[in-house]
C-alpha cells in the first residue's frame, strides 16, 4: 500500500502481479522474491502511466465530417424508445414500414404513426437547439 497510494490500488497491482507470474513460478528459484519485484514493477508502471497521462489531456470525440449528423444523433437520443426505434429502423437500416412494424411487434399503421410523430419530435427538438 504504501508504494501505491491507496488500498484498492495495491491490490489491483498484486493482482496483477500474481496473474502474470502464476504460470513462472516452477521456473523461478525464489519465487517470493519475483513476485515481490513483479509487484514493485507494476507499482512503477501505475505510477508511470500516472505520470504520462498527466502530461496528455485526454483526447476529445472527433466530430463527425457533417455537424449536422452530430446534432441529429444527440436529438434522436432524446425521444421516446418507440419513436427512436422505429426511425433508426426506418431510415437508419432502410428498413420498409411493414419491416419496421414486424421488428416493433405493432401494426403497420401503427408503425406508420410512430415514424410520423417521431420525426415530428425529432424535428421540433432541432429547431428548438437552433
Amino acid at each position: 500500500m504504501a508504494l501505491c497510494g491507496s488500498r484498492e490500488v495495491a491490490e489491483d497491482i498484486v493482482h496483477d502481479a500474481f496473474m502474470r507470474a502464476s504460470g513462472s513460478f516452477d521456473n523461478v528459484s525464489n519465487p517470493r522474491a519475483y513476485l515481490r519485484a513483479a509487484v514493485v514493477n507494476g507499482a512503477r508502471d501505475r505510477h508511470r502511466r500516472a505520470r504520462v497521462e498527466g502530461r496528455h489531456p485526454p483526447a476529445r470525440p472527433v466530430p463527425s465530417a457533417v455537424p449536422e449528423l452530430d446534432e441529429t444523433w444527440a436529438a434522436l437520443q432524446l425521444l421516446p424508445d418507440r419513436y427512436r426505434a422505429a426511425l433508426v429502423l426506418r431510415f437508419y437500416l432502410d428498413l420498409t414500414v411493414d419491416d419496421v412494424a414486424r421488428l416493433l411487434g405493432c401494426r403497420e399503421g401503427t408503425a406508420k404513426s410512430l415514424i410520423h410523430r417521431g420525426l415530428k419530435r425529432l424535428k421540433e427538438q432541432l429547431e428548438h437547439e437552433l
